[in-house]
C-alpha cells in the first residue's frame, strides 16, 4: 500500500539518523585498527582488516535500515503522540479493508496528524561517541609505541631497487640464460631473476650490471666453490654447469656491499628413468595353450624427454633338473607414439614422451616344445647423455604345461587343475554339514543321503591327507557299494567297517618270497611301522593328530550312514585338534636372563678402579650434526646462544636430505638479520623436519592434591570398631 508522504518523511529521517549513529560509532575504532595492523602486519594485513570491517559495517547498516519499517513507525507514533490513541497501525492499512468504525478512527487520525509536530529521529549519543573516540586514540597510541617487527619486505633484498641507499651496490640489470642439454630438445630461455629451475647438466650464463662498478665480481656457492665473473664492458658475465641444486650469493670486491646479498637458489630437475607398463599378457606367468604358434607381447614406455633405444630380450630354457640349457636373443623394437603424451605446464620440462611396443614371438622358430620356458623382458634406454638411464620391465614367462602325472612343483595353475575340486578343509566340511541340516526339510531321502555321502567322501580325503603325516598307507577306492546295494544304515556301516578292516590286513597281491624282508613287512606288518615312513613330529603332537584322525573317522562313519547331525560333534572336535596341531608347530624361544660377570673376590670392596670399563661406552652417542641442529632450534626459542657455524656444517653434511638448501637459505637469512622475526620463524619451520625424533621418556607421576591426600589418609587409617 502507499504510505502517507508525511509518515514516509518521518520514517526516512529516523532511518538516516540511526545509520549515521552506527557509522560514527564504528569508524574511529576501525581506522585505529587499520593503523595498528599496518604497523604490525603490513599493508596486506591492514587491507584485509579494512575489507572485513567494511563488510561488517555494511551488514550492520543494512539491518538498521530494514529495522525502520512501518511496524516500527506505528510503535514510535503511539509512544510519542498520545493523540494517536494507540491506533497508529490503522494509518498503514487500506481503508477498503477496514470496518466502518476502524475507517472512522483512521480518518480522525489523519486529521490529527496535520496538527502534530513530531521528530522520530534518535538523539546523538554523545557519550558513546566519546567512548569510541577514546578507544580509537588508545589503539593508535599502542600502534605508534610498540616497535614494528622486521618483515621480509624490510630485508636487504628489498633495497635493491633504485634509491635503496647511496652506500650500497645495486643490481641494475639481470639476465640469466638457461641452456638445457641438447637431448632434452628444450629451447634456450632468458630470465630476469636470479632464482630459477633448470634441467640437470644445463649450462647457466649470468649477465649482471652493477652500480657502482666493483673491481671484481664472483658467485659464491654454498659448498665453497666460486664462479668468477669476467668484465665485459659495463656487464659482468660468467657461466657454470648445473650438476645439482645449489645456493649462491653475489660477492663484489672494492665496492660497497651489495644491497641484495641474500642467497639465491637454482633447482636442478633430474632426468628420471623411463617407466614401463606391460599391456599384454595380463599375468607374468602364462601357460601355453594347445597348438599355440605365437606369443603376443605389448608394452608401453614413457620418459620425460625421450626414448632412444628399446630391445626385447628373449630367453629360452630347455631341459629339466640340472640339465637345463639357456638360449638368449635380443630383438630391437621400434615404438609408435601413443595418445597418452601430455604437455607439462612447466617451461623447464618437455612434454612427456609415450611409446608403445608390440611383438609376437614365433614359438615354432624358437623351438618351443614340451617342458620349455620362454622368458621375455623389455629393456628401454632414454636419451640422457653421456650415460643413459635404463629400465627393465618385469620378466614375462610362457610355460608349457607339465604332465599332470609327474611332478608339477613350481607350476602356477597346474595344481588347481589336477587336484580334485572336492578336496575340502575341516572347516568347510562343517559348513557343508550345517547347510545340509538346514536344507533337510526341502530334500527327499535319496538326495539327502547322496549329499551326506558326498560330505563323507570329503571327510575321508581330508583324513587320508592328515594321515600321511603319521606315515599311514593310502586306502583303496572301493568305497562305494554297487548301486542299489545299500540296504540301510546298518548294512552300510558294516560294509564300511569291513572295507576298513580289509584295507588294514589286505595282502599285497603278489606271492611273498621266503626270507625277503620287504615281503615279510608287506604281509605281516604295516608301512607306518617303518621309521622312514613316519614324520619327525614330537610325541604330543603325534598323539593330538591321531585324536583328530579318530574324530574324522567317526564323523565319516556317521556321514556315510546318512546321519550328519550325529557327525557334527565329531567334526568340531576334529577341528579343535587340528588347531592344536597347528599351534604346536610354532617355535618358542626360552627366556634368556641377565648374566653378570663373576666379580673378582680379591678386588671386592677395595675401591680399586683400575682396568674398569666405562659404563657410558655402551650407549650410542648422539650425532654431532643432530646436536648442533637441536641446539640451534633451542636457541631460536630463546634457550641459549646460536652456534651458526656448527649448524651450517651439520646441514651441509646432510647431503641428499630433502630441502636442505631451503634450510641453509633460511639459516643464512636469520644469521644476517638477527632482528627479523619472520626469518627466525622460517628457519624453525625448515629445521623441524630435520630434527631427530625425541626419545621416549617416562612421564613423571603427578603429586596428589589435598583431596587426594585426604582420601589416601582415610584409606590408611585403621578401621574404627564400633
Amino acid at each position: 500500500m502507499s504510505i502517507d508522504p508525511r509518515l514516509d518523511r518521518l520514517r526516512r529521517a529516523a532511518g538516516t539518523r540511526r545509520c549515521l549513529v552506527a557509522f560514527g560509532l564504528a569508524l574511529p575504532p576501525s581506522l585505529a585498527g587499520v593503523v595498528l595492523l599496518l604497523r604490525i602486519a603490513g599493508a596486506r594485513g591492514a587491507l584485509a582488516f579494512a575489507v572485513c570491517a567494511a563488510i561488517a559495517l555494511g551488514i550492520v547498516l543494512l539491518r538498521v535500515t530494514r529495522g525502520v519499517d512501518t511496524r516500527w513507525l506505528a510503535r514510535a507514533l503511539d509512544a510519542r503522540a498520545p493523540a494517536m490513541d494507540d491506533s497508529a497501525a490503522l494509518l498503514f492499512r487500506e481503508p477498503a479493508t477496514l470496518a466502518p468504525l476502524a475507517a472512522l478512527q483512521r480518518a480522525r487520525l489523519l486529521q490529527r496528524l496535520d496538527r502534530l509536530v513530531l521528530d522520530l529521529r534518535p538523539a546523538w549519543p554523545r557519550r558513546a561517541f566519546a567512548a569510541s573516540l577514546a578507544l580509537a586514540l588508545l589503539v593508535s597510541a599502542v600502534a605508534f609505541l610498540v616497535p614494528a617487527p622486521r618483515r621480509a619486505d624490510d630485508s636487504p633484498a628489498a633495497a635493491s631497487a633504485p634509491g635503496a641507499g647511496a652506500d650500497a651496490t645495486r643490481l641494475t640489470a639481470i639476465e640469466l640464460t638457461v641452456a638445457p642439454p641438447a637431448y632434452t630438445r628444450l629451447p634456450e630461455r632468458h630470465e630476469t631473476a636470479l632464482d630459477t629451475k633448470a634441467p640437470q647438466d644445463a649450462v647457466l650464463r649470468w649477465r649482471l650490471r652493477l652500480a657502482p662498478q666493483p673491481a671484481a665480481v664472483a658467485l659464491a656457492l654454498h659448498d665453497g666453490r666460486r664462479v668468477v665473473l669476467r668484465h665485459d664492458g659495463d656487464d659482468w658475465r660468467g657461466e657454470a654447469t648445473l650438476a645439482a641444486s645449489m645456493l649462491y650469493r653475489i660477492v663484489v670486491d672494492a665496492a660497497p656491499p651489495l644491497a641484495d646479498d641474500r642467497l639465491h637458489r637454482i633447482d636442478a630437475i633430474t632426468d628420471a628413468a623411463p617407466e614401463i607398463r606391460v599391456l599384454a599378457p595380463e599375468r607374468t606367468l602364462t601357460l601355453a595353450e594347445a597348438h599355440q604358434k605365437t606369443w603376443p607381447l605389448a608394452f608401453e614406455a614413457s620418459d620425460d624427454y625421450g626414448i632412444a633405444h628399446a630391445e626385447l630380450v628373449v630367453t629360452h630354457a630347455q631341459g629339466s633338473g640340472e640339465n637345463i640349457a639357456f638360449t638368449e636373443q635380443v630383438i630391437v623394437l621400434a615404438g609408435e607414439p601413443a595418445d597418452a603424451a601430455k604437455a607439462v605446464p612447466d617451461e623447464a620440462r618437455a612434454p612427456r614422451v609415450v611409446l608403445r611396443y608390440a611383438h609376437a614371438i614365433d614359438l615354432a622358430a624358437l623351438g618351443f616344445s614340451k617342458g620349455d620356458d620362454v622368458v621375455a623382458r623389455l629393456v628401454v634406454d632414454d636419451e640422457r647423455e653421456p650415460n643413459a638411464n635404463r629400465t627393465r620391465s618385469p620378466s614375462l614367462i610362457l610355460r608349457w604345461p607339465a604332465d599332470p602325472s609327474k611332478d608339477s612343483a613350481g607350476l602356477d595353475g597346474i595344481v588347481q587343475k589336477t587336484m580334485p575340486a572336492y578336496f575340502r578343509s575341516q572347516r568347510q566340511i562343517i559348513i557343508d554339514t550345517e547347510a545340509l541340516l538346514a536344507d533337510a526339510a526341502q530334500l527327499d531321502e535319496a538326495k539327502f543321503l547322496a549329499r551326506s555321502d558326498a560330505i563323507g567322501v570329503d571327510q575321508k580325503l581330508l583324513r587320508l591327507r592328515y594321515g600321511q603325516f603319521l606315515g599311514e598307507e593310502s586306502e583303496g577306492h572301493a568305497e562305494h557299494a554297487p548301486e542299489g546295494a545299500v540296504g540301510g544304515a546298518d548294512t552300510q556301516a558294516g560294509a564300511l567297517a569291513a572295507a576298513h578292516e580289509a584295507q588294514e590286513r589286505a595282502p599285497t597281491g603278489a606271492p611273498a618270497k621266503f626270507g625277503d624282508a620287504g615281503d615279510v613287512v608287506a604281509e605281516y606288518g604295516h608301512v607306518h611301522d617303518i621309521a622312514e615312513a613316519a614324520t619327525l613330529l614330537d610325541p604330543d603332537t603325534r598323539a593330538t593328530l591321531k585324536s583328530a584322525l579318530a574324530e574324522m573317522w567317526q564323523a565319516e562313519l556317521h556321514l556315510r550312514q546318512g546321519a550328519p547331525a550325529q557327525a557334527l560333534p565329531y567334526e568340531h572336535r576334529a577341528l579343535d585338534y587340528i588347531k592344536q596341531v597347528q599351534q604346536a608347530t610354532r617355535i618358542y624361544l626360552a627366556r634368556v636372563g641377565l648374566e653378570l660377570p663373576v666379580p673378582d673376590e680379591a678386588r671386592r670392596l677395595g675401591g680399586e678402579r683400575k682396568d674398569l670399563g666405562d659404563r657410558s661406552g655402551s650407549l650410542a652417542p648422539t650425532l654431532a650434526g643432530d646436536a648442533a641442529l637441536v641446539a640451534l632450534w633451542q636457541a631460536l626459542d630463546g634457550r641459549g646462544a646460536a652456534d651458526w657455524d656448527a649448524a651450517q656444517r651439520a646441514l651441509g653434511a646432510r647431503g641428499d636430505t630433502p630441502d636442505v638448501l631451503g634450510a641453509l637459505a633460511a639459516l643464512d637469512r636469520a644469521r644476517r638479520e638477527p632482528d627479523c622475526v619472520d626469518c627466525r620463524r622460517e628457519l624453525r619451520a625448515a629445521l623441524w623436519p630435520l630434527l631427530p625424533p625425541s626419545p621416549a621418556a617416562t612421564a613423571t607421576r603427578a603429586l596428589p592434591g589435598a583431596a587426594d591426600r585426604a582420601y589416601l589418609d582415610v584409606l590408611a587409617a585403621p578401621e574404627t570398631v564400633r
